[in-house]
């Protein structure tokens, strides 16, 4: 029986993938047949030693170092994948986010204390990024002629709304309204587009910032049907469904991977 999950030589890139969910998602795409991996990262070292974790199973990477936010560094990136494995991008995930490559100090401060300048930490990476990345794969997965996936990392920040993050909420919201957008413009080249809407997740940041404070921890999994942080893996998942041949009538939504911290109609 063939592999309903595999991506039949399809190249991916994912952005933010140098540690947390995005290492996780761009090692399960090339664990199911991949035709290449684009490992991006701000840090080079980081989308490196991704790229090594994939060689080393027998996988096929390359690490693509650039800031989302830079356009034409995304068009130079996307295209040294495509001369590096021969064809043009056939999944996207849209995986890099939080406050993007430098974060503005003053983000703590309410967001009506502050302006444009720091909003754009949040707004950069979280909704100009997307539109970058998808501006840069979609003319070459047009010319493919074969199914394309877009798929987006956003928050349940962007569906529920959290206290004092409104620029991130709005950021992740508009995100999820483009991949919705893109999905009807799309669909007439078997191209997808959806989003993946994520909450406490035991990325290595998440995990430093909760280990010491269990007490925060108890009283943050409170609001969870399903008494645990996420996990990379359970993004991932959901990331090489979408990706894959599994799922090629689904379009223009958004699954909530969340232990139902929000629950969707």
């Amino acid at each position: 029986m063939s592999d309903i999950l595999s991506l039949n030589g399809r190249v991916a890139l994912v952005t933010g993938a140098g540690q947390g969910v995005g290492r996780q998602i761009a090692l399960h795409l090339a664990a199911h047949d991949a035709g290449g991996v684009i490992v991006n990262d701000f840090v080079l070292d980081r989308a490196q030693g991704v790229v090594d974790e994939i060689k080393a199973a027998g996988g096929k990477a390359i690490a693509g170092q650039c800031d989302v936010t830079d356009l034409a560094a995304v068009k130079a990136m996307v295209k040294q994948g495509e001369e590096a494995f021969g064809q043009a991008v056939g999944v996207l995930v849209n995986n890099a986010g939080n406050a993007g490559a430098n974060p503005n100090p003053e983000l703590a401060k309410p967001f009506w204390e502050t302006g444009p300048d720091v909003w754009n930490s949040f707004i950069g990476v979280n909704l100009y990024g997307v539109m970058n990345c998808t501006a840069a794969v979609i003319p070459g997965m047009i010319a493919r002629k074969a199914p394309g996936r877009l798929i987006t990392i956003i928050s349940d920040a962007g569906r529920w709304g959290d206290a004092n993050l409104e620029p991130y909420a709005a950021a992740k919201a508009g995100a999820a309204g483009f991949m919705r957008s893109c999905a009807r413009t799309l669909g007439r080249y078997q191209i997808t587009a959806n989003s993946i809407a994520i909450a406490l997740t035991a990325t290595p940041a998440v995990r430093r910032r909760l280990e010491g404070d269990p007490e925060t921890l108890r009283r943050t999994l409170e609001k969870y049907v399903v008494r645990r942080p996420g996990t990379p893996e359970d993004i991932a998942n959901m990331a090489l469904f979408l990706a894959s041949d599994a799922s090629p009538w689904i379009t223009g939504q958004v699954y909530p991977v969340n232990g139902g911290f929000t629950m969707a109609l």
